[in-house]
């Protein structure tokens, strides 16, 4: 797939001169001189070469046949609806289009936790049309499939995968495949893994059940990435030793060596699920007989859906660049995962895209620069973030120096700023686990089977992974980096609580205790979340009109959730360990009016569940179909103001919103947001801010509420800002 870039004379021509051994690596150079030309840069005197990383440089897709991504958030699919492929395959074609623009080689077009009819034959002829428009681009077509198929879908009593009938099985099917696909990639396995069918049904082994399929692919150059995500979410939360981070390795690092030489096994990052902040997972040093690629989420899944900004290249390069000391002095991750520190045939990495019919592919126009980022790391894990975002801004919003600087800093900073505000010190984010993963629900991890516990009491916070006192996982990595987390000295703080339980009065490397750490931190990010909307004022003008106002609501929007997560994360732990805010921030808001305290008609007080996700515990609903009012006195000295009105805005209904001040109309709105939810808490909490008021003591300060359908119009608090001392009139003021 590499190429050669050159500058000579042809025929009497000063030309650019793209030689490769192969068509797709020509493909791949021209790319890389169209993209020097679109950032400005000169091809006068080129001459150089450059050769992919690793092999392995794919995408998977979790799209269901009926049209619905898994953990996508960015409209429907681009391949299937109702059930079969979409007659219209041109968006497919631009995709493809887009993977080559980055070196990426393959695609998995469908959810890992597989349709089994995917497999069927009448399928068959719809999976060619996709792999004929991938063709062209260089992107080789793979599915994911259930090990179950040929019991469910086969006609056979049993998917055992040593029993001959099921082998035979296997063969057939992939036989017929490449009759038709010649250039198929392979399969992607999920097996016992929440939920999914896999060997243990029969008590065998995963190595068993790859190498079965990985004998059928192989005459035909197929792949068969066996994905490492298998654990026990049934276990036992009161068992102190109980460890879901030890599964993988558990599991699969006994079986090296006993895979065929075309399976890799696939391997989330970090040991849990994707989190914002963990450490990687040791199994990436356990294997040296095995191939291993590793699984990096581009979709948002817990880091904002992508309605957070948050630039996930700076993490992944932190993770890529960690030396696991595996087969000697060093072994950073990113050469394990190529292949080269043992030498495999296959390696590499995988990005969980799931980009859909939105017009900007991910479903916030900024989002992209994570899936631009995945190919040029997968193709070159030696570039800086910095070289990445720069990059793409450059691609995508032109070569202006300070539009440039702007969103490359902004989105820099985002990682950092999105864990800032939701999971501390390696806890993990604070999500809601059980739901959308998406607003905050801190006991939603605890006291269940899933594993994802941070053992957070009235004592302390973090999980013992020790093995001196704890559940042994700090012992799975490479001597020197098991001594490294095995020691709360030597633990970085970033990871303290994934490694270790400490009292909240635990002084950090930083000199800063745990408790302080964890209120400072939510309201730096919170105030860094904020400033990216002063941010990308600053470019207005510079940036289209559509694109300008689409990423500035997002941002708006953004800065308002951020406060819902540091209020939540704040003030659950404040009552958890019933230490006070050392600056005198958490749990006193001065300028915020509760919804349940104002004056109300219709509107009736309800309890939110968790009750840290609304500000009090607490919201209002409307209970007339006519409407609601919540009122109340401004008893502020006179001047200019902002108004934040803090509602909920559920999936489904569109309630509007109006707001009068002495009586005059100043705002009016309807809340039809698409959050994640149908219920009063984190997910669906949102604000409207009004800017530039002329407030006095005494006015009447009332909000009506329309409810529509089961969107009852609900209210959680009002926010009262002055504005700065140089904003002495409304004249310019952005009144909404």
């Amino acid at each position: 797939d590499g190429f050669r870039l050159a500058t000579g004379q042809v025929a009497g021509f000063h030309c650019v001169i793209i030689t490769a051994s192969t068509d797709r690596g020509v493909l791949y150079g021209v790319f890389a001189v169209l993209s020097r030309i679109a950032r400005s840069e000169s091809i006068a005197a080129l001459n150089e070469v450059q050769e992919p990383y690793a092999p392995i440089r794919w995408v998977n897709q979790w799209d269901n046949l009926d049209g619905r991504i898994e953990r996508g958030y960015a409209g429907r699919s681009i391949f299937f609806e109702n059930g079969s492929v979409r007659a219209d395959l041109k968006r497919v074609r631009d995709y493809a289009r887009l993977l080559a623009s980055v070196g990426i080689n393959g695609c998995t077009i469908n959810n890992v936790n597989a349709d089994p009819r995917i497999l069927e034959d009448g399928f068959l002829p719809q999976l060619v049309r996709i792999a004929n428009v991938f063709r062209p681009w260089g992107v080789r077509l793979s599915v994911a499939v259930d090990l179950s198929s040929p019991k469910r879908i086969g006609g056979l009593d049993t998917f055992d995968p040593l029993d001959s009938r099921v082998t035979e099985w296997w063969r057939k099917k992939v036989d017929e495949i490449y009759q038709q696909i010649p250039d198929f990639g392979g399969f992607v396995v999920k097996a016992d893994s929440e939920g999914r069918a896999g060997p243990s049904t029969y008590g065998r082994t995963p190595a068993e059940a790859a190498d079965v399929i990985a004998h059928a692919l192989a005459p035909h150059g197929g792949i068969v990435f066996y994905r490492a995500f298998v654990y026990n979410h049934h276990l036992d939360w009161h068992d102190p030793k109980n460890d879901r981070a030890k599964a993988a390795y558990d599991i699969f690092h006994p079986l090296d060596g006993k895979f065929a030489d075309n399976v890799i096994i696939q391997i989330k990052y970090g040991p849990i699920d994707f989190q914002a902040r963990e450490p990687v997972s040791p199994l990436f040093g356990g294997l040296e007989k095995t191939n291993q690629a590793i699984e990096l989420q581009i979709t948002q899944e817990y880091t904002g859906q992508q309605r957070h900004l948050c630039f996930l290249p700076p993490m992944w390069k932190e993770v890529l660049d960690f030396d696991l000391h595996a087969g000697g002095d060093s072994a950073p991750m990113k050469d394990l995962v190529a292949g080269r520190t043992f030498h495999r045939p296959l390696g590499g990495f995988v990005g969980v895209a799931n980009v859909g019919m939105d017009l900007s592919w991910m479903g916030h126009p900024l989002a992209m620069a994570n899936l631009y980022g995945f190919g040029r790391l997968a193709w070159d894990p030696n570039l800086s973030a910095r070289t990445i975002a720069e990059e793409w801004t450059r691609l995508t919003f032109g070569n202006d120096a300070t539009v440039m600087r702007a969103i490359s800093d902004m989105q820099l900073a985002s990682w950092h700023t999105y864990e800032s505000y939701t999971g501390p010190l390696g806890a993990q984010t604070l999500t809601d686990i059980l739901g959308s993963h998406y607003g905050p629900g801190i006991e939603s991890s605890e006291r269940n089977g899933w594993g994802q516990w941070h053992r957070a009491d009235h004592e302390g916070i973090g999980m013992d992974r020790s093995v001196s006192t704890g559940t042994g996982f700090a012992g799975q990595y490479r001597a020197p980096v098991a001594a490294q987390y095995e020691s709360l000295e030597t633990t970085p703080d970033e990871l303290l609580l994934f490694f270790h339980h400490v009292p909240y009065t635990y002084v950090l490397h930083t000199g800063k205790t745990v408790i302080q750490h964890i209120y400072d931190s939510h309201y730096e990010g919170a105030e860094s979340a904020a400033d990216y909307v002063r941010q990308w004022k600053s470019i207005k003008g510079r940036v289209d009109e559509q694109r300008y106002a689409d990423v500035l609501a997002r941002l708006e929007y953004q800065a308002g959730h951020a406060i819902v997560w540091r209020d939540a994360i704040c003030n659950w732990f404040f009552r958890a360990s019933g230490i006070p805010d050392a600056k005198g921030r958490v749990g006193l808001h001065a300028e915020r009016i509760e919804a349940e305290a104002m004056q109300l008609q219709g509107y009736t007080q309800v309890d939110i569940i968790p009750w840290e996700d609304a500000s009090g515990g607490k919201g209002v609903e409307c209970t007339r179909p006519e409407g609601c009012t919540a009122s109340f006195r401004f008893s502020n000295k006179p001047g200019w103001y902002d108004i934040n009105v803090e509602y909920f805005d559920l999936t489904k209904g569109e309630s509007t919103f109006r707001v009068y001040v002495g009586g005059q109309l100043v705002d009016e709105w309807v809340a039809n947001d698409h959050l994640p939810t149908m219920h009063l808490g984190g997910d669906s909490s949102t604000r409207r801010r009004i800017t530039g008021l002329a407030l006095r003591p005494g006015d009447e300060i009332r909000i009506e509420g329309i409810p529509d359908g089961e969107e009852r119009a609900p209210l959680d608090y009002v926010e009262i800002h002055s504005r700065p001392r140089s904003s002495k009139s409304c004249s310019g003021c952005d009144v909404r």
